[in-house]
């Protein structure tokens, strides 16, 4: 923890996954006095580490939308800061690939968006293109996206917490917020080890953000956890994927895909399951068989012998099964003005996250 007093501060933020992390740094760098509170006992514990660790390009959200905007902008920040802090990283490209051709017109209409959103390397490619570079997935066309890249997620934590700390950040772990009080000049936060006395707060409380948002008693939204799970290749069967290789996206996701880490495994998935529970990444998992189903259609040579169980996460998204788009919720609270939120932060919050701390420190100082 840092050594400066945290009974008093210009701002607490909730939860130090990224976005949280990201906005304790962008505030601090403005001289605020800044303290962050995370329930588990290490930072990024959640939602930060639990994803595919891809650095987006912007191709995919409704123009003019935070996820547009932020994706394109807090993706080279991202990069610029990875490279300056060391972190593992790579600008491998991705393939966005289609294996009928009566699909390539909805190609050409994600690059079209993809260009709206100011994507501005976005190629539509041919087999030969792919088959060059992934020589046993079945296509017939793609999008090649230079610009999409991977991140080690846990180095990334670890590099964004020693930054705030760096920056005078306290970070005071094992401390979920317990009650909240709003007295004359701020927000009075009790934990179970302390109370800390907050002129504002931000909410960056990931799957909790719904919660703690009725504890400061700011306006209401809801919270939809989204399980996601992974396969990953054998040791043995890796080479059958050699970057990141997509097909077209779906209604909740981006499609059930391929992506190589920075340690050279190769993840399938994340599937897409809404629940009740918050932290339940294990219960009820999906067969192995699932990927397989799923991987065949852009790998037919794949079986179940080349599959082992993966990684779950659970995304915090603001809509449930019955809508397909719900937009970050990043703003001043409307009936709390001393909470900013920054909420619903789900993909592609990883790669957004540094524009999503300048947003909010832009909004705390207006």
């Amino acid at each position: 923890m840092s050594e400066i007093d945290v009974d008093a501060v210009d701002v607490a933020v909730i939860g130090a996954g990224v976005v949280g992390l990201a906005c304790g740094l962008a505030l601090a760098q403005r001289g605020v006095r800044v303290c962050v509170l995370e329930r588990e006992t290490r930072a990024g514990h959640g939602t930060s580490t639990r994803n595919s660790g891809v650095i987006h390009a912007g191709i995919y959200y409704p123009k003019n939308s935070l996820k547009a905007r932020l994706c394109v902008r807090g993706r080279e920040q991202l990069y610029e800061f990875c490279a300056r802090h060391r972190v593992p990283h790579e600008r491998c490209g991705k393939l966005i690939v289609v294996t009928d051709e009566s699909r390539i017109h909805a190609l050409q209409q994600l690059r079209a968006r993809g260009l709206d959103n100011g994507v501005e390397r976005l190629d539509l490619v041919n087999h030969a293109f792919i088959h060059a570079r992934e020589p046993h997935i079945r296509a017939v066309a793609g999008l090649w996206s230079p610009d999409t890249g991977i991140v080690e997620t846990e180095a990334l934590v670890k590099a964004m917490t020693r930054a705030c700390r760096d920056a005078d950040v306290a970070l005071v772990l094992d401390s979920p917020l317990r009650s909240a009080e709003t007295v004359a000049d701020g927000i009075r936060l009790e934990t179970p080890h302390e109370t800390i006395a907050a002129a504002e707060v931000v909410n960056a409380a990931g799957l909790h953000a719904d919660e703690v948002s009725a504890l400061l008693g700011a306006a209401p939204f809801t919270i939809h956890p989204c399980r996601g799970e992974y396969a990953e290749l054998a040791p043995s069967r890796r080479h059958l994927v050699k970057g990141l290789v997509y097909p077209l996206p779906g209604d909740h996701s981006l499609g059930v895909h391929f992506t190589r880490t920075t340690w050279g495994s190769v993840r399938l998935g994340p599937t897409v399951r809404f629940q009740d529970a918050r932290g339940d990444y294990e219960s009820d998992r999906l067969a192995l068989e699932t990927f397989v189903e799923a991987a065949r259609p852009l790998l037919p040579q794949i079986t179940l012998a080349d599959l082992q169980p993966g990684s779950t996460g659970i995304r915090a998204k603001l809509h449930g099964p019955d809508r397909t788009f719900a937009d970050f919720l990043i703003e001043r609270d409307k009936t709390n003005p001393r909470v900013i939120q920054a909420a619903g932060i789900e993909s592609p919050g990883l790669t957004s996250c540094l524009a999503i701390g300048e947003m909010v420190a832009g909004i705390w100082n207006r």
